[in-house]
C-alpha cells in the first residue's frame, strides 16, 4: 500500500489517493484511524504488464471506504487506486451538495488514470490497456458518465439544504436546468475497458437516450432494501432496463444501501455506515461480493 498525491494544475485541485499493488511480502496489521489493514506500506510492485484499477467513493467516503475490495483485487495481481475526490469526501464536504463536485468527478479519475500512466514512476508496469473501474453510489454515477453516459441532472433529489454550496442557485436566481452546456463539460474515458458500480446514483439515468454510449463490459451490484437517495432499487432497476447491453445484474438480498462499504471497527458500529438490515452479515457478503468483482475484471481484463 502507497499514498500517492496526484499534482494539481491551474483549474483542477491536487488529488489525495492510496494504491494497492501485489507485493512479494506478507502483509503486516496497518493502523490508519480506527480500521486496522492488511498492508505492507511501500512495498515494490511486483510483477509486470499489471491491469489497474481505479475506485471511485460515494457522497461523504474516501479512499478507504472500500479498502477490503482493494486488498482482493491487488492480491489477485491487479494495481488499484483509490482516490479522495476533492471538496466532498469525508474530511471536506465544501462542494459536495452542488453539481460542480458531480461534474468535476469523472474528470478526477481521468487525471488520475492520466498519473498512473505518465507521471507515475512505476507507469511501466501497468497495462494501459488493461484498465478498469470500482465505483459505490456517487462513485457509480462517475463511472457510468466516464463510459459515456449523460445524465438527467434535472431529476436529482435536492441535496442543497445550503443555498449558498457551490453548484447550487441562490433561491432568488433558480432557473429550469439547461442540461446541454453542462453535458458539453462531462468527461469520457473510453480507456476504461471494464466496470463494476454498486447502488449507483441512477435517477438521473432513466431513458434510454441517457445511456446509448456505455458499451464497456458491466458489472451492476443493487441492494433489495435501497437507502441511497437517487439510487433505489426501482432506480437501478430502471437503469438495468435501459442500458443498451444487458449487464452483470446482480441484487443482494437484505442489503441496504451502506452495506457494500467496508466492515466497521467496533468501535464505530453505530455509524449509519454501520448499520444493517438484521439478518445481514456484511463480511460474509464481502468476501462473495470481493470474488465476484475479482472474477469479473480477471474475465474481462485478461491478458
Amino acid at each position: 500500500m502507497k499514498y500517492l498525491h496526484i499534482p494539481g494544475g491551474q483549474d483542477d485541485p491536487p488529488i489525495d489517493a492510496v494504491m494497492w499493488s501485489p507485493c512479494a511480502r506478507a502483509p503486516e496489521h496497518v493502523q490508519i484511524r480506527a480500521l486496522t489493514i492488511p498492508a505492507v506500506p511501500d512495498c515494490p510492485i511486483a510483477g509486470e504488464s499489471l491491469p489497474l484499477v481505479i475506485i471511485s467513493h460515494g457522497y461523504g467516503g474516501w479512499y478507504l471506504g472500500h479498502h477490503d475490495t482493494a486488498e482482493a483485487l491487488a492480491d489477485s495481481g491487479f494495481v488499484v487506486v483509490a482516490i479522495n475526490h476533492p471538496y466532498a469526501n469525508y474530511a471536506d464536504m465544501s462542494r459536495a451538495n452542488g453539481l460542480s463536485v458531480l461534474i468535476a468527478r469523472p474528470a478526477d479519475i481521468k487525471r488520475t488514470i492520466d498519473f498512473m500512466l505518465t507521471d507515475f514512476r512505476d507507469s511501466a508496469r501497468i497495462d494501459p490497456q488493461r484498465i478498469g473501474f470500482y465505483g459505490f453510489s456517487q462513485g457509480g454515477y462517475t463511472g457510468l458518465v466516464l463510459a459515456g453516459a449523460n445524465p438527467d441532472f434535472s431529476k436529482l433529489p435536492s441535496r442543497c439544504a445550503d443555498p449558498k454550496a457551490v453548484g447550487c442557485p441562490q433561491t432568488s436566481q433558480a432557473r429550469p436546468p439547461r442540461p446541454s452546456p453542462i453535458l458539453q463539460t462531462l468527461t469520457h474515458d473510453h480507456r476504461i475497458r471494464a466496470m463494476v458500480v454498486a447502488e449507483p446514483l441512477s435517477i438521473v439515468f432513466q431513458t434510454t437516450d441517457s445511456v446509448k454510449d456505455v458499451t464497456v463490459p458491466l458489472q451492476v451490484w443493487g441492494s433489495e432494501l435501497g437507502g441511497g437517495g437517487g439510487a433505489s432499487p426501482e432506480d437501478v432497476a430502471t437503469l438495468i432496463h435501459v442500458l443498451p447491453k444487458k449487464p452483470d445484474f446482480r441484487i443482494v438480498p437484505k442489503a441496504v444501501h451502506m452495506s457494500f462499504l467496508t466492515m466497521c471497527p467496533k468501535i464505530d458500529t453505530s455509524s449509519q455506515a454501520c448499520i444493517d438490515a438484521p439478518g445481514f452479515d456484511r463480511a460474509a457478503f464481502h468476501r462473495t461480493f470481493n470474488a465476484e468483482v475479482v472474477a469479473f475484471f480477471q474475465r474481462n481484463l485478461g491478458e
